[in-house]
């Protein structure tokens, strides 16, 4: 059993992690952390600001000159080092990521915290495995770190996105600038407190709480920041990716996400729908690469609607810690209004209204509470077809032919993540091969830490996890002259 978070058990909350100590704000501003279960402040947190920035990358930069060179057995080490307080401490990210984004505990433990120890595990094989040097014609070929990095994580998965970003920058020899999100940043508190206790050394890591404004902005247009690691909105990466221009610096962006899920006409429909529904609705609908429109054949658009409504209904929506619950809060009033304004304006452009609708939830008249809903007849152009909407919502799509559902699904800004259900296995893989997005599902296969993540069009560029997202933290450097091959 997970006992619910005390934020009294972060000390650290209105301070920073900056040259390996826990040190004051210049200019102490404080935002409320709010509990999206009860709308109410459970903590607060320091902003930070430009000068703020400046004195974590002048720590990263005296780091980097000792960290860059370290050997990989050196890394390693401290790699075990945070795993084994970190799975020491699961429990208390669990409860912290529950708190501060409204996931059900369960979930929070065995998805949310277990994902950033997932990523950290991942890194360590890559790096024990990675060949950093190699002899070609006389040449050394040697990939070396980027430098000084700062990264900018979201809320909605924090640990996942925190660990596969400061794991393989830390594998690389890079030293960091991390910025959480202030919406959700008890577990990147959490998180620094235990690369502290693992002893990484002073300056590698560093951590300033802010705003995009104040924090995120100061990081992506500082010129002793080599690069950028972004996840969030396409609409702030397009900020970021300016403001980092100016200093012509490696932009890593994971953005947004409107992801086609084709069921084709040999599928089990009854196991698809039931998927489907499933992979929109977890964590809320509060994932860039969740199946919010389904595709489906024109002819079979009822028998899918009755099969996604029936299972809607088994989504129990309550507080994080209650024993029934799938499905929490999203996680802040904003989120809760922009979803509310897309299910009115789904239902006002002529959608049909499966399951849910506006409102919270009967029996939950507090908290950011969302109703699993489903649309069906949804046409292409519709607004809730084509603006990612960050919530339980599902659009579902008609097509005549297999050509159809390819150009539907094709037909978004976005190229996150695609999913394809078919009984026939080369016509799944032949049309998964045709959809222009970085990740593509077959049948629902079990996700995996080891593949490459990241988006095709405006869902971003690079890629994270594993090896994938170790070589995006590296320079290439050829040494010519260096000599005959070994």
């Amino acid at each position: 059993m997970i006992s619910p978070f005390d934020p009294g058990r972060l000390p650290h909350a209105t301070q920073f992690y900056i040259d390996g100590a826990w040190v004051e704000p210049l200019a102490p501003r404080l935002l409320d952390v709010i509990d999206p279960a009860t709308e109410a402040p459970c903590t607060a947190i320091a902003l930070g600001s430009a000068g703020d920035v400046d004195r974590a990358v002048a720590a990263a930069r005296r780091a980097f000159a000792a960290w860059s060179v370290s050997t990989c057995a050196e890394r390693l080490d401290v790699f075990e080092r945070i795993l084994t307080v970190y799975r020491r401490r699961m429990d208390d990210m669990a409860a912290a990521i529950s708190l501060e984004m409204g996931a059900p505990l369960p979930m929070a433990r065995d998805a949310q915290a277990w994902a950033g120890m997932a990523h950290l595990e991942e890194t360590a094989r890559a790096l024990r495995d990675f060949t950093f040097d190699q002899q070609v014609d006389g040449m050394m070929i040697t990939r070396e770190p980027v430098g000084v990095v700062g990264l900018i994580t979201p809320w909605n998965w924090p640990m996942n996105q925190i660990a596969c970003k400061v794991g393989p920058a830390l594998a690389a020899g890079c030293t960091m600038v991390l910025k959480p999100s202030e919406i959700a940043p008890l577990s990147g508190l959490l998180f620094a407190e235990i690369l502290d206790e693992a002893g990484v050394p002073p300056g590698v890591f560093n951590l300033v709480n802010g705003d995009g404004p104040g924090v995120g902005e100061a990081i992506a247009r500082h010129p002793d920041i080599e690069m950028v690691s972004f996840t969030g909105s396409t609409r702030a990466g397009t900020i970021v990716a300016r403001l980092a221009a100016d200093t012509v610096k490696r932009v890593h962006q994971e953005l947004g996400g409107k992801s086609p899920n084709i069921i084709l006409p040999d599928a089990d429909f009854a196991d698809a729908a039931r998927r489907g529904v499933a992979g929109c609705f977890g964590n809320s609908g509060q994932s860039c690469d969740a199946p919010t429109r389904m595709l489906v054949p024109a002819a079979r658009m009822d028998e899918v609607m009755a099969l996604a409504a029936q299972a809607a209904a088994d989504f129990i929506v309550g507080p994080p810690d209650g024993a029934d619950t799938r499905l929490g809060p999203v996680v802040s009033q904003v989120q809760f209004d922009k979803i509310q304004r897309l299910i009115q304006t789904g239902i006002d452009e002529g959608a049909v209204l499966v399951a849910g609708g506006t409102g919270r939830p009967e029996g939950l008249p507090v908290g950011y509470y969302v109703r699993p809903t489903v649309f069906g007849r949804v046409m292409p152009d519709m607004t809730i077809a084509r603006e990612e909407i960050f919530g339980p919502v599902l659009s579902i799509i008609a097509y005549d032919d297999v050509e159809h559902a390819i150009a539907i699904a094709n037909d978004t800004p976005y190229g996150l993540a695609a999913y394809v259900q078919g009984g026939d296995l080369a016509q799944a893989r032949a049309v998964a091969r045709r959809l222009r997005a970085g990740n593509v599902n077959i049948n629902g296969a079990p996700w995996t830490v080891a593949a490459p993540f990241g988006g095709y069009k405006q869902s971003g560029n690079g890629r994270e996890c594993g090896e994938y997202g170790l070589t995006d933290f590296l320079e290439i450097k050829a040494i010519l002259g260096y000599g005959p091959d070994a």
